[in-house]
């Protein structure tokens, strides 16, 4: 494993581990899968742990795994306050002591302001006294550093990057976000201030790998590198120096292995002018044929009216990326076919899916588009036919 150092000169590993995307089982997180995958990451030397408030069960496993195998000490914590939530001063000691209690630790090694979008959302929390909340924090030792959460664009960083002493920040970056988003200018404009940056959404969601045009998978198959989609995403990321931490959300063995190795082999500066190059054509390849920039993340959700936003995306990107029939087929099984339906014509258009979206996405919108393309009337008729001989034999 390589490690870079924060502001401080502590050393955290250059792959992080995102905690969001914990396997489930049962509608809960799956502890004991969990448990080995993150127990064999620290083996290999990951020490750097992201999670949040709003990541469902996610504080609570992290806390129950780190405190059951004695490692609490070996890995640094990062969670997020969920700002979006906070009406008044008390409420942010309230999130912060429940965050604690889950986790099990008496600190927070990195503290993040939670999906800043804009230098109002900072300047609402220094009107309910978060800065003397911080200083308090960090005098206590109770936050050894604090940060933020960024999803907005380039110009908008720069102002919240300037807005208070940061000790790190968290952008998403990825080849495809290289001017979008924070960007490559919002990160050199954090390192030109000596603050570290931790990556999230690498692989955009894993669009950059199971979401490859298949002319892209081709291309990436035959490079006489033998690196795989995800490889080169991570190697773009490492090559630059501003790349403090990228966070992976791992949910396997061989995953976690197969990152480890990746991270341990790639310092700055690595990539060469072909390798560039060829990321290039990839990301000019992906570009040509998404439709919808969703990543998955799932903030848009739960839509009030049960619409599964983030599946209907990917099946709508599916059409475009594999092919028509694969992703109405995927449609069909994913969303058409649930015992609640979940169709995008159910949506009533609230808006509040677009108010939580880091990717900015017109939801409401895309949906229409996407629900035309994935339901022709003789989908609508099949799948109706399909749902209820489904729904007969399962006895429901």
């Amino acid at each position: 494993m390589q490690y870079r150092k924060d502001r401080y000169g502590t050393e955290l590993s250059s792959l992080g581990y995102g905690c969001m995307r914990f396997t489930q089982k049962g509608g809960r997180i799956d502890i004991d899968k969990t448990e080995k995958e993150i127990l064999r990451a620290i083996e290999l030397g990951v020490n750097y742990f992201d999670t949040a408030y709003i990541y469902s069960g996610s504080e609570a496993a992290l806390g129950e795994i780190l405190s059951r195998n004695n490692v609490r000490e070996k890995v640094h914590i990062a969670t997020k306050l969920p700002q979006y939530l906070i009406t008044n001063s008390k409420s942010i000691d309230k999130y912060f002591n429940e965050q604690k209690s889950r986790l099990r630790t008496d600190y927070i090694d990195y503290y993040l302001m939670h999906m800043l979008t804009d230098v109002e959302a900072w300047n609402k929390l220094v009107s309910l006294g978060i800065r003397d909340w911080i200083d308090e924090k960090k005098k206590s030792g109770e936050i050894k550093n604090i940060g933020f959460s960024f999803h907005g664009d380039t110009e908008m960083f720069l102002k919240v990057l300037e807005a208070y002493d940061w000790d790190f920040c968290q952008i998403q970056y990825n080849y495809l976000d290289e001017v979008s988003q924070a960007g490559r200018r919002g990160l050199e404009a954090a390192q030109a201030k000596g603050i570290p940056v931790i990556i999230m959404e690498p692989l955009r969601g894993g669009k950059l790998v199971e979401l490859l045009p298949a002319e892209a998978k081709k291309r990436i198959a035959e490079n006489k590198r033998g690196y795989s989609a995800a490889e080169w995403a991570f190697r773009w990321l490492y090559d630059q120096s501003g790349v403090t931490v990228v966070l992976s959300g791992m949910n396997s063995i061989p995953m976690v292995e197969e990152n480890c190795k990746i991270a341990a082999d790639c310092p700055p500066g690595s990539l060469t002018p072909e390798d560039k190059e060829f990321i290039g054509s990839i990301k000019a390849m992906v570009n040509e044929k998404t439709k919808v920039g969703c990543t998955g993340c799932r903030y848009c959700m739960p839509c009030p009216k049960n619409v599964d936003i983030p599946s209907i995306f990917s099946c709508y990107n599916h059409i475009y990326t594999e092919s028509r029939q694969g992703a109405r087929w995927e449609y069909m099984q994913t969303v058409a076919f649930r015992k609640e339906p979940a169709h995008a014509s159910q949506c009533v258009e609230c808006g509040k899916c677009e108010q939580h979206c880091p990717q900015h996405i017109e939801i409401r919108k895309m949906l229409k588009e996407a629900d035309r393309e994935l339901r022709p009337w003789y989908y609508k008729v099949f799948a109706a036919v399909a749902r209820k001989v489904t729904l007969f034999r399962g006895g429901r």
